[in-house]
């Protein structure tokens, strides 16, 4: 699944070498923490959020094909 995320959300970035995928467990569910160049977060997330639901909603048919439950989250880092 974490080869599934990494392709198509570096076909939709500008700046795919930016691209960082963590697995975490939490409770049963993978979450997959999505960190991204600050200029490439609106392309991911898209038009109310049409785009990351869509990447989102195909993870979890994934998963479930699988027997296993995941979500993205997009981390956005704090100024530091």
């Amino acid at each position: 699944m974490q080869a599934f995320l990494d392709y198509v959300v570096k076909a939709l970035v500008d700046r795919p070498d930016a691209v960082l995928i963590s697995p975490v467990e939490r409770h049963g569910l993978t979450v997959y923490e999505l960190r991204l160049h600050p200029t490439d977060v609106g392309k991911i997330i898209g038009r109310q959020g049409a785009t990351i639901q869509a990447i989102r909603s195909l993870l979890q048919v994934s998963a479930a094909k699988k027997g296993v439950r995941a979500t993205v989250e997009i981390v956005e880092e704090g100024p530091a």
